[in-house]
C-alpha cells in the first residue's frame, strides 16, 4: 500500500467553527457574569443599576443633535442625568434653553424611569412576558420596594405601572386646560412634561422660574399638588386602599395609616409656620397667601422641588421649615426622597415610648416590631453622618452663605430640587458633590452604606412586620 493510498484511510481532520466557539465563550462569560450578580447583596444591584441608567442618559444628553446653541459641558450633562433619575430637579443648566424636544424628552424618560423605579419598570416588562420574577430581580425588589408581609411584589409592580400613567394622564389632561388657558404655544408638551415630573416629584421645569408666574392660579397649585401627593405618599397606601375597597382585605396596614397621618400632620405644621413668619407673602390676601404656604410646605415636603415664590427671597426661619420638610421627606415605596415619614415615625414613637416609661413602640395599640425601631435609627444615623458631610464639603469648596451651602446640601439629598440660586454657580467640585448626594438621596443613605460595606447577598427571608421604613 502506497502513502497515498494509507493516507485516503485515515480520519479527516476536524474543522473548528471559530462561530461556535465565539458563541460558546459569549455563553461562558454570559453566566459568570450572572454568578457574580447572584453572589452581590441587593442593595449593591439597586446601586449599579440606577448607575447604568444615570450613564446611559448622561451619554444620551451628551449627543449634539439633542442640544441647543453653544451645547452643555459634559459635566453638566452627568448633572442634569443624575438629577433627572433621582428625581431631584437641581439643575445647572437651563432645560429649556439648553435641550431641544428629544434632549427633553431623554430628560423625561429618566424622570419617569427614576419616579417609578428602574426596577419597577424592568420587572414589569418581564411580567409581561412571564408569569414571575427571576430570584435576583424579586431580591432586588425587596430592597427598593419595602413592601409589607402581606405585599405580592408582582401584582405590586402591575398595579404601581398601571396607576402611575393612569394619574399622569389625567394630570396632563387637567394641565393642558391650565396652560392652554394662559396661552402657553406649546401647551400639550408643557402639560405631559410637567404632570410627569409633578407626579414623579422631579421638580424639572420647562420655566426657568419654575411656577413663580402661577403664584396665584388656584388650578395649577391644585393639580401640582395633588399629582405630588399622589406620587409621595406611595404606592403602598394606594394598593393597600384599593385592596380594601375591593374586600380583599378587611382593613389597611399599619404603614398605610402612619403615611397619611404623618403626611397630614406635617403639611399641617409647615403651612402654620410659614404662613404666619414669611415675609415675603405678607403683602398678599390671606387666601393667596395660604395658598402660597400651602404649596411651599407641599413641594419640599414631598420632595417635588417646584415653587411659587422666590426661594431666595424668603426668610432664614422659612428656610429652616423646608429643610426640615425636605429632610423629612416622603413616603416608602413612593416616588419622593428624604428620610421617609414611616421612619420619622418610627423615632417618634421612640420618644413616646421613653417619655411613658414602655419598652415596646405602639401606634393605635399595634406593636411596631424592633426590628423596624432598629433600622430607623441606623437610617437617620446614615442620613446625618450623609447631610453633615456633604454641607462641610460645600462649605470648603464653595462661597456661599452657610445656610445656602445647608440647604443646597439638605435639596439634593432629599432629592428635592429647591435652591436658594446658587445650584448654577457651583464648581467643579461643588458639582460632583451634589451630584453623590442626589444619587445617594435615591438610593437611600442606609441602602447606600449597605451597598458601600456589606459584599455578599443574605440567605432570601420574607419580610415577618407590618411597617417599612
Amino acid at each position: 500500500m502506497t502513502s497515498r493510498e494509507a493516507g485516503r484511510g485515515r480520519n479527516p481532520p476536524v474543522r473548528i467553527n471559530q462561530e461556535d466557539v465565539v458563541k460558546q465563550r459569549y455563553k461562558e462569560l454570559l453566566a459568570g457574569f450572572y454568578a457574580f450578580l447572584k453572589r452581590l447583596h441587593p442593595a449593591k444591584l439597586a446601586a449599579l443599576g440606577y448607575v447604568s441608567y444615570i450613564l446611559i442618559g448622561w451619554l444620551l444628553l451628551c449627543l449634539p443633535f439633542v442640544q441647543r446653541g453653544e451645547g452643555v459641558k459634559a459635566l453638566d450633562n452627568l448633572f442634569t442625568a443624575t438629577s433627572a433619575m433621582s428625581t431631584t430637579g437641581l439643575v445647572t443648566v437651563s432645560v429649556s434653553d439648553s435641550y431641544n424636544l428629544p434632549g427633553q424628552l431623554i430628560v423625561l424618560v429618566l424622570i419617569q424611569l427614576g419616579g417609578i423605579g428602574y426596577m419597577t419598570f424592568g420587572s414589569f416588562v418581564i411580567l409581561s412576558r412571564h408569569s414571575e420574577l427571576p430570584e435576583e430581580r424579586s431580591r432586588v425588589g425587596g430592597i427598593v420596594f419595602s413592601l409589607p408581609r402581606s405585599f405580592r411584589l408582582d401584582k405590586f409592580i402591575r398595579s404601581v405601572v398601571v396607576f402611575t400613567f393612569v394619574i399622569e394622564a389625567v394630570g396632563a389632561i387637567a394641565l393642558y386646560a391650565v396652560f392652554r388657558g394662559r396661552g402657553d404655544a406649546q401647551a400639550a408638551w408643557s402639560a405631559v412634561f410637567h404632570s410627569v415630573s409633578a407626579f414623579c416629584t422631579a421638580g424639572f421645569s420647562l420655566h426657568n422660574n419654575s411656577f413663580e408666574a402661577y403664584a396665584d392660579d388656584f388650578w395649577l397649585n391644585a393639580v401640582v399638588a395633588a399629582l405630588s401627593y399622589l406620587g409621595a405618599i406611595g404606592f403602598i397606601v394606594w394598593v393597600d386602599y384599593w385592596r380594601m375597597l375591593t374586600a380583599r382585605i378587611r382593613q389597611v396596614t399599619l404603614t398605610s395609616k402612619i403615611i397619611l397621618w404623618s403626611t397630614l400632620w406635617l403639611t399641617v405644621a409647615g403651612t402654620t409656620l410659614i404662613f404666619l413668619a414669611e415675609p415675603s407673602i405678607r403683602d398678599k390676601s390671606a387666601d393667596k397667601k395660604l395658598m402660597a404656604s400651602v404649596f411651599q410646605a407641599m413641594t419640599a415636603m414631598t420632595t417635588v422641588g417646584f415653587n411659587t415664590i422666590s426661594i431666595s427671597d424668603v426668610s432664614r426661619a422659612t428656610l429652616l421649615v423646608l429643610t426640615v420638610l425636605m429632610l423629612i421627606g416622603a413616603s416608602p415605596s413612593g416616588t419622593g426622597g428624604g428620610l421617609k415619614s414611616t421612619t420619622v415615625s418610627a423615632l417618634f414613637g421612640v420618644m413616646r415610648s421613653a417619655l411613658r416609661g414602655q419598652q415596646q413602640v405602639r401606634f393605635w395599640n399595634r406593636p411596631v416590631p424592633h426590628q423596624r425601631v432598629w433600622m430607623a435609627m441606623a437610617a437617620l444615623g446614615f442620613y446625618v453622618v450623609m447631610f453633615v458631610a456633604g454641607t462641610y464639603l460645600l462649605e470648603l469648596t464653595e462661597t456661599f452663605e452657610f445656610e445656602q451651602s445647608l440647604f443646597e446640601a439638605a435639596s439634593a439629598l432629599g432629592t428635592v430640587g429647591l435652591s436658594t440660586g446658587v445650584t448654577a454657580s457651583l464648581s467643579a467640585l461643588g458639582r460632583c458633590i451634589i451630584i453623590f448626594l442626589m444619587f445617594c438621596g435615591r438610593l437611600g443613605p442606609l441602602t447606600f452604606g449597605i451597598a458601600l460595606f456589606v459584599t455578599t447577598a443574605p440567605p432570601s427571608e420574607k419580610q415577618d412586620n407590618d411597617l417599612a421604613t
